[in-house]
């Protein structure tokens, strides 16, 4: 674990429950986030990282359990918690009748700046996230990439030390993820720490340092990508068969081969093993010697992806899910945990 003296977000056991459906959101989280650095809280949706969030931005107070912010209690110095965090969330809170350049410099006047530093502040920003041309237009004329850059832009007006990003790539096209990624380096580089939630195992194998997986509001791994990665193997076997049936089948015949049970993903087998080459191999004379055809086989090195299926048994549904729906330029319904609103209510 990290030295306390370099830690800027620090938090022990939280606990929150809903009462509206007795939802219990957290159930004992703790995580640590050093000074300058990038944690991924990493989960499908419903897992506890939206309410995560919301305590340690002092939005939400829990039911138990403790959690700072460069040393000051989220819940007894609410007040100062909020004058050194940024936060943006999963939609951009931004006014739709104003224009981008009235937007930050909404925000700059929320947090008791001077006019002057908030006019310097708003071409600041705007020159750096892009947006100069597009200042003063209205907001409802922007994309989605461009919203949840302003969205970044608003948080950062202040120039917060820590910084709350509750999956600020959600929904977005390829591109826009790959810039907004971009922009994210660029604050840590210049000493920003930042707590980012995602559902994008790509993600945050890019810009995370250490990672703490989440599910059903418990902890259930944490490390740096690469060590979590290490702990399934070398390499993993993915062969394609021609339907589930043939599947299911077919994991039976090659589970013998790894000391790792093999994961099944409808027509999709793959087995995570130390001698890649060897074992493919292996599974090739296997299934052919019980007439077996494959429709595909590859092998590649451990994801992220394969880190959360191994553990919690299943796929982050919810990001290919997401996948889908940006293809198809909408958003996805997604319901969970997460959707459940400080009173209890569920929020659609």
């Amino acid at each position: 674990m990290s030295n306390f003296s370099t830690l800027a977000v620090e938090a022990h056991d939280l606990v929150k429950v809903f009462p509206r459906g007795n939802v219990r959101a957290l159930d004992g989280v703790s995580l640590e986030v050093e000074s300058g650095t990038v944690l991924g809280l990493l989960g499908p949706n419903g897992a506890g990282k939206t309410t995560a969030v919301r305590i340690l931005a002092t939005i939400l107070s829990p039911d138990s359990g403790t959690a700072t912010i460069m040393g000051h209690d989220v819940v007894t110095e609410a007040d100062t918690v909020r004058r050194i965090i940024g936060l943006a969330g999963q939609n951009a809170a931004v006014d739709e009748n104003l224009t981008g350049r009235e937007n930050i410099q909404m925000v700059g006047r929320l947090n008791h700046m001077s006019w002057n530093d908030v006019k310097a502040r708003t071409d600041e920003l705007l020159e750096s996230f892009g947006l100069i041309d597009a200042a003063n237009r209205p907001l409802k004329t922007y994309s989605g990439g461009m919203r949840r850059r302003l969205d970044l832009a608003s948080a950062l007006v202040a120039r917060p030390p820590i910084l709350f990003l509750d999956e600020p790539t959600t929904g977005l096209d390829p591109q826009s993820r790959q810039d907004l990624w971009v922009v994210i380096e660029g604050l840590v580089d210049g000493g920003t720490t930042v707590l980012l939630t995602t559902q994008y195992l790509e993600e945050a194998d890019r810009l995370c340092r250490d990672i703490v997986v989440i599910d059903h509001g418990r902890v259930i791994a944490d490390g740096t990508p690469a060590e979590l990665k290490a702990k399934l193997g070398t390499s993993v076997v993915s062969i394609t068969l021609s339907d589930v049936e043939v599947a299911r089948h077919a994991a039976s015949l090659i589970a013998s081969l790894s000391d790792k049970d093999p994961l099944i993903d409808g027509k999709t087998v793959e087995l995570t093993v130390e001698n890649g080459p060897a074992i493919a191999v292996n599974v090739l004379r296997t299934l052919d010697s019980e007439n077996v055809t494959l429709v595909g086989l590859a092998l590649r090195e451990p994801s992220l992806d394969d880190v959360f299926l191994t553990i919690t048994g299943h796929k982050s549904e919810a990001e290919s899910e997401e996948e889908r729906a940006a293809r198809k330029g909408k958003s996805p319904k997604r319901r969970g945990a997460d959707d459940v609103s400080p009173d209890g209510k569920d929020m659609a």
